[in-house]
């Protein structure tokens, strides 16, 4: 599946425009057929617009598309003015399905202005969601079936569009995860830097990441570990280390089973280590997987005993 997130740059780009009395039919009154649509009457002199239409911009823009802003200079568009009975300026009109369904004249603070476009959004039945903001569905769907090719792609085209996303960035990362390739996520997570590196989400990528790198470490060692056991059933870190084996042997039931019974023993062992690998486990597989669904609820039996 592809998204034109280039035409969705593009739509972007264009909730703030200027338009003219020969634009005024297209860019208003059929626009607010799709959605609200307001007008800004204006004029270069004028002090009041100076401090109102930074700021209405401001406030449109952050609907993401859900509004659009017309500017019309009424020293350019006289006639128009005329038309519309501009006494004074600024004179901020909002339109939908081709009528005039609101207005104000005069600056008003970011609060009044951020109410009076949520209100629009609200009439004209809430905010459609954006492109990017429907790939990144489509992505989390795909990876939710499985697909993780379709999600890794549907990811990418996001971060094209724009580099450093943090929903894209964790999700790609994630979908690099389930493929088996731990060293490509690292690669998408490191490059997140600020406040994207700190983010809950890739936070949650990270830990998933940090048990797969752990696990591989652990490959192989599945013999020694289990003799250990043999010795001595209560050798707790043996028993970890070898849940963390036989995950990333590619046994996931197993690896639960073994963290059960670590926890069953000890579950304060190693700051309740048990319990803490069960739940990136549960994680990395996923909410609706039968195997999360069936450990979870042996781990609240445990937990409530």
């Amino acid at each position: 599946m592809e998204f034109d997130l280039t035409a969705a740059k593009d739509a972007g780009e264009a909730t703030v425009i200027e338009s003219s009395t020969e634009g005024f039919m297209a860019d208003v009154i059929d626009a607010s057929a799709e959605r609200p649509i307001i007008v800004d009457f204006w004029a270069p002199w004028c002090g009041p617009c100076k401090q109102l239409t930074p700021l209405l911009e401001k406030v449109v823009k952050a609907a993401k598309g859900a509004v659009r802003l017309v500017k019309i200079n009424v020293d350019e568009n006289q006639e128009l003015a005329r038309q519309l009975r501009i006494a004074s300026i600024p004179t901020i009109y909002a339109f939908k399905d081709g009528r005039p369904v609101d207005v104000f004249q005069g600056a008003l603070p970011e609060s009044q202005l951020k109410a009076f476009v949520d209100r629009l959004v609200k009439s004209f039945g809430g905010a459609k969601p954006s492109p990017v903001e429907a790939a990144l569905a489509a992505a989390a769907e795909a990876l939710e079936a499985d697909d993780w090719g379709g999600g890794a792609a549907l990811y990418g085209q996001v971060l094209a569009r724009e580099p450093g996303h943090v929903k894209a960035s964790a999700g790609l990362a994630r979908a690099y995860l389930k493929a088996g390739d731990p060293a490509r996520a690292r690669t998408v997570l490191d490059g997140l830097t600020g406040a994207a590196a700190k983010d809950a989400e890739v936070a949650s990528v990270r830990s998933i990441l940090d048990l797969a790198e752990r696990a591989a470490a652990s490959a192989g060692q599945h013999a020694g570990l289990e003799s250990r056991l043999l010795a001595s059933a209560d050798d707790h870190a043996a028993r970890y280390d070898l849940a963390l084996a036989e995950y990333g042997a590619g046994r996931p039931e197993t690896a639960i089973d073994h963290l059960l019974e670590l926890f069953r023993r000890d579950r304060r062992w190693n700051d309740e280590s048990a319990r803490k690998e069960l739940l990136k486990l549960f994680e990395a597989l996923g909410p609706k997987n039968e195997l999360t669904v069936t450990g979870r609820r042996r781990l609240s039996a445990m937990m409530f005993k």
